[in-house]
This record gives structure tokens, sequence and C-alpha cells, in this order.
């Protein structure tokens, strides 16, 4: 969803804009005109509630997901009951404060909460409708626990992320990597219409019919750089019987379990998916985790070859056949809130040094680097087709390590350190989801070559850069 324009230099890549880099109007905006605002005039205008520091709900309604982003303290939450609502607060705050909007908040370094300036919550616009053709009407602020639970009372399926929290929104607009991908491909693939709010107020249906720029840079052109999407339409497929499962490797077998996991993936058929966890320590251990579409019995011989493959036996292994709703819900354990510092990059094909990468995770306690197979369906579709531009990588790879108030400085210096090492070994790229204001280059590593055609449309649809944030299309890097 939109993110903070003024998401102060926390983290050390990420800077002010210049004043070259600057309009007349996003200047009065970083000069914080609070006054322009009619606060008490938005409330009344709207049908859900605006809370403003000091209301009841005020505290619980800023906060994200990650509580290292409890310094960006909005100066006020809209929380959105419907399109209107929405409408309004583009309109009251528009280019004079900080403007974002937020379903999920899982926005890594805190966007979908600017400081001193209107969030747009949309989680009460939420409701999930599964159509008799199968299309389901998604509002924007539902998270994927309300989606899965949703198509899976239909008995309809569609790919998407793996936490339960994570807005649909986040997930749709940068892409949508997910446990069922390789399969039906990425969630903006699925993406039908949406519903928009531009920079101007207006409401936009927008689809490949009518508006086929726009809707081209909705499928993976990254959340908050074109106005406030309240809803979407996505096509579904008829849930099927899903096979879910973990193997877990002692300690210490990292650079085997690696060697063996590249290529059995890469051959794999595409109702597998399977992902690669490799957990940092003095000794780096990891774990495979992943899931079939179909019976365990069809699973069980794929897992076994991987196990071969490796020479190294597992300390656990789980295999379990479920329906679609409790195969998505065995991905999702995360507490409701984590303190955590993150990065990515983009494997455009398997690693050639696996020995190196075990290194770069040795000593590093608390931190994983997580690969995320891609190939089957995604690769599919064409580079240029949507805005997401990884079709033909190999795997995307998030760098992610717990974190506290008081170490998160070392902690981004050493997440620093593994991203620059993946790409001393070749490895490049980055995924909007997974964002990071730190990232070198990250306009290229995000859009490849679709950065240009990104940036035309979120000027003609932005010009005044009214959903501007640090990472915008709008911005440089």
């Amino acid at each position: 969803m939109a993110r903070d324009s003024l998401f102060h230099a926390r983290r050390a890549g990420n800077r002010p804009r210049t004043s070259e880099q600057t309009s007349s109007r996003t200047a009065a905006r970083a000069a914080g005109v609070e006054a322009n605002v009619d606060w008490t005039g938005l409330r009344q205008r709207m049908r859900g509630a605006l809370l403003r520091p000091g209301d009841p709900g005020f505290e619980d309604a800023r906060k994200l997901f990650n509580p290292l982003n409890d310094d960006h303290v909005p100066t006020a939450v809209a929380q959105c009951e419907s399109v209107a609502d929405v409408r309004e607060g583009v309109l009251a705050a528009a280019n004079h404060v900080p403007l974002a909007a937020r379903s999920g908040g899982h926005s890594y370094v805190g966007y979908s909460a600017p400081h001193g300036g209107l969030t747009l919550d949309l989680r009460r616009m939420s409701a999930v409708e599964v159509q008799p053709d199968g299309t389901a009407i998604v509002g924007a602020g539902a998270n994927l626990r309300d989606v899965y639970s949703g198509l899976g009372r239909a008995n309809r399926c569609m790919p998407g992320g793996s936490c339960f929290t994570v807005g649909i929104a986040g997930v749709a607009l940068g892409g949508g990597i997910g446990v069922l991908q390789r399969k039906f491909g990425l969630t903006c693939d699925h993406l039908l219409a949406a519903e928009l709010v531009t920079a101007d107020g207006r409401t936009l249906t927008v689809s490949a019919a009518r508006t086929p720029d726009l809707f081209w840079a909705l499928r993976g052109g990254g959340g908050g750089n074109f106005g406030v999407v309240t809803q979407f339409t996505f096509s579904t497929d008829p849930a099927p019987a899903l096979t879910v499962f973990l193997i877990v490797f002692p300690a210490g077998k990292v650079t085997e379990v690696l060697s063996a996991w590249q290529p059995w993936i890469a051959s794999a058929p595409r109702e597998l998916w399977a992902n690669l966890n490799v957990s940092g320590g003095d000794v780096p251990g990891c774990r495979v985790a992943g899931c079939f579409v179909g019976p365990s019995s069809a699973c069980t011989p794929l897992l076994d070859d991987l196990v071969a493959r490796s020479g190294v036996l597992p300390s656990r292994r789980t295999v379990q056949d479920r329906d679609y709703f409790n195969a998505m819900r065995f991905f999702s354990g995360r507490p409701d809130r984590e303190s955590f510092v993150a990065s990515s990059r983009v494997l455009n094909s398997p690693a050639a040094d696996p020995a190196a990468v075990n290194t770069l995770l040795t000593g590093r306690t608390g931190m994983a680097l997580i690969l995320d197979p891609l190939g089957g369906a995604v690769a599919d579709v064409g580079a240029q087709q949507t805005a997401f531009p990884h079709r033909s990588a190999f795997a995307t790879a998030q760098i992610y390590a717990s974190a506290t108030a008081a170490s998160e400085a070392e902690v981004t210096r050493s997440v620093a350190e593994v991203v620059a090492g993946l790409a001393h070994l070749g490895i490049g790229g980055g995924y909007v989801n997974y964002i990071d204001p730190d990232l070198p280059d990250w306009p290229t590593a995000y859009y490849g070559p679709n950065l240009e055609r990104l940036r035309s449309i979120a000027h003609d649809y932005d010009p005044d850069q009214v959903f501007g944030f640090p990472q915008a299309l709008t911005q440089q890097a």
C-alpha cells in the first residue's frame, strides 16, 4: 500500500530528499503544514473513525507489524470503511502532510505509517466474496487469513504469501510470491481488475481494457506508487488436495543440502514448491519446507529423492495431506508482531558456490537466508508482460534477522554484509515486497527492464508526489 514520504533516516541508506528532488508541494509537506488540514471536517465527512493522538484506540491503530517502526507516529489514522472515506482522506491530506495507506502493516521499514502524516487504515474494508463464476472480489484491507478462509469456504484457491497477517494489497501489488506459485503463478497474475483512488481524488476501475498501462503497473510495480487500491477482483482456481512437508537437517550440512536442493527443485514438476531456509549461527543449519499439489503418496518419492541427493539423514521429517486453507495455515506460524531487519536478492541461476553461501551465514545467530524457488507457471509470463520483472529467475532470497532497538544498527550492518556477499557471488536484484532503503541501486534491482515505463506511469497518475516515499518510483536511488 502507499508508504511514508517522510520516513526519517533510521537506516543509513534512507535519507531525506534533496531540494533538487523535491517539488514545492512536497516541500510544503516536508515542512509539516498541518494547519492546512481540516481534521475536524474530515472526521465529520467520514463514515469511519478518524483517530488522533490521545484518542482511545489511536496507539493500537497506528502501530505496524515491526516494533522497530513504533517511532513512526502519524498525526491521524483514518479507519476507512468505504471508498468515499479513502477519497476524503486523500483530498484532505494531499500536498499538506505525508499520506499513506496500510492494510496488513508489514512494510519492512514502516512506510505505511507516515510520521507526522495521515494513515489511511483499510482494515475495515476486508470483505472476500466469491462469485458464481469463481472470481473473487476482495477488499484491500483483507489479510491473507481473510482471503484463504473466504476462498476455502467456496472450495477455490489462489496463490499468495505464507504469513496470515500480511495484507493482500501489498502482496498482489508487489507481485505476490508464495507456496503455490510454481503451479498457479504469482498473485498478480490472477488480478483481473482493481478499484483505485488517484492523487486527485478520482475513483478508477483499473483493468486491461480500460486502463492498460495502469493495470500493467499494478501487477508487480509495488504498492504506494500509483494511488490507493481499495478493492481487487481476482481469478481463482478450484481448490486441489495439497500436501505440506518439512524436512529438518542436522547443523553443519548446509553445503550438502544446498548443493542437492538447487538441481532437485529446478527439475521438479511444477506441482512441487519447496524453499530452503538456512539459519545462521556458529554452525549454520537448514530445513526444507514446501507444498505439493496432489496427495502425499505422489509427494513422498520426490522428497526421498532430495534426501538421497544430499546424502544427509534428516533429523526430522513431517509430511501431511491437507485441504487448501489448512495447508496455507501450515506456513503461517508467526507472532502478532516481530522486530526484524530484512532485505533481498534474486538468483537468476543456482548459486555456483554453496559453500560460500554457508560461510556468509556462519557466526550470524538470529539471521536466516530463505531461498524461495520460482520457475514453473511464474516463468510462463514474459518479464515485461507485467511489472514483475524476475520471471526467468531461479529463486528469490530473503535475508531476515531478528533485532531489538538496541541491536538494530549492528543487525542492519550484518544484513548489509550478507547482501553485499551475495552480490559478490553474482547474486543481484531484489524483490520489492522485501523493501530495503539500503539495497544498492534499488530501482533497477526491483524493477529491471520495467523501471522507466513504471516511472512514466507513476508520474502520469501522481505528478505531484502525493503518495511519495523514499523508495517511490518518482525517487532516485
